[in-house]
């Protein structure tokens, strides 16, 4: 069984070729520049070269491209954009407008003329990865399920703050299924909010194998589970903290017990302690998180989690985990997740463990394999 894991991030997308034929720990991997870094690139260039730009394609993460974009406009050079790459922009195409990105239909951008600076828009390049592994003799013909991780705020109604229509959303997952899986769609199944998750299923349109779609920050904390010393633990406190967003989830066995979510660049060591202290304990309030500028946070369960027990207090993931190192005494111990010896693929190994709960026919072949249990096959025997 081939399946093809991709986990989207800011900074980098992290590729897992799964192959149930080889140990998980000789997959082949990719850590590669994340879509929205390389469009930033893009456009930085075309400013810096004064040319006009048209954005086509699909939406995506904003971030560092969204940030390009207004910077172009600000120096007024002239921004085009279909109706779906402009929602990379912002979900109110109005405001899109409003910034003074000029939209085109599909059929005016493909008339529109050659020396504008053509940008494609999407997270998902299925065509560019499996060109990548096809320069190493790998196929990625004949794929048995593939799974893509990004982070989609939802397409908030007007009126409606975004942190807290997302947050409204993760509460509303853990309610009806209080496992970190319940954030993976079948791609049939994906919300008609979650519009980037939608956006994703489209660019992998050309697969004709299952594909199925997830949050990232849960695909993350999934992953660390994985680690060994993780998962002798019943109760465990993990964070992720992504260049973005910090989510943490409170956890008792596979059941999920608390969580919060705040922004990477609102929160520094101390305060991050003191909001994993209240969450262990269960005294965090979601309007603590709220009001300072986070997405919020909510305890389900009424046992605190004892912290002080064993070697260390918290586990942490994602790529700004360094704030969770320090020279001096602090108040949580935390251990750094490394599952199957790779922090920067844990996305992607939760994407396999949550595919053994939404695409059962894989759940055979994933869970002994994300136990440890080593194929029969040699890696030179394996073929590509």
């Amino acid at each position: 069984m081939k399946i093809l894991t991709v986990d989207i991030g800011t900074g980098t997308q992290d590729i897992f070729l799964f192959d149930s034929r080889l140990s998980i720990e000789n997959g082949f991997k990719l850590v590669l520049p994340s879509p929205t870094m390389m469009v930033y690139r893009r456009i930085q260039e075309a400013t810096r070269q004064h040319r006009a730009i048209l954005l086509t394609g699909s939406q995506m993460g904003g971030g560092p491209s969204a940030w390009a974009a207004r910077a172009h406009v600000r120096l007024g050079l002239p921004v085009y954009a279909t109706p779906q790459a402009a929602q990379t922009l912002d979900d109110d195409i109005a405001r899109v407008t409003a910034m003074g990105v000029r939209l085109l239909s599909e059929d005016e951008a493909r008339r529109f003329p050659s020396e504008v600076e053509r940008i494609q828009m999407g997270d998902f390049d299925f065509s560019a990865i499996a060109d990548v592994f096809a320069r190493f003799g790998v196929s990625l013909l004949n794929l048995d399920a593939a799974a893509v991780a990004v982070f989609d705020h939802g397409a908030a109604p007007a009126g409606t703050s975004d942190r807290r229509f997302r947050f409204d959303y993760l509460d509303s997952r853990i309610r009806e299924r209080r496992a970190l899986s319940a954030f993976a769609f079948h791609r049939d199944h994906i919300p008609p909010s979650m519009s980037r998750l939608l956006a994703v299923e489209r660019d992998a349109s050309q697969l004709a194998c299952p594909v199925m779609l997830m949050d990232t920050a849960p695909a993350a904390v999934l992953g660390a589970t994985l680690d060994p010393i993780v998962a002798r633990r019943r109760q465990t406190l993990i964070v992720n903290v992504g260049n973005f967003h910090v989510l943490a989830f409170r956890l008792d066995g596979t059941q999920i017990t608390g969580v919060f979510e705040h922004h990477t660049g609102e929160i520094d060591l101390p305060k991050l302690e003191t909001y994993l202290l209240a969450l262990a304990d269960g005294s965090l309030r979601n309007e603590d998180v709220f009001n300072d500028s986070g997405h919020g946070a909510l305890v389900y369960g009424t046992e605190p989690l004892t912290l002080g027990i064993g070697d260390f207090d918290i586990v942490v993931t994602g790529p700004r985990r360094g704030i969770c190192r320090s020279s001096t005494p602090t108040r949580l111990r935390p251990y750094f997740a490394v599952p199957f010896g790779d922090m920067m693929l844990a996305g992607c190994f939760g994407l396999l463990a949550a595919m053994a709960d939404v695409l059962p026919e894989t759940a055979d072949v994933l869970r002994p394999a994300l136990q440890g249990s080593s194929p029969s096959v040699a890696p030179w025997d394996a073929n590509g």
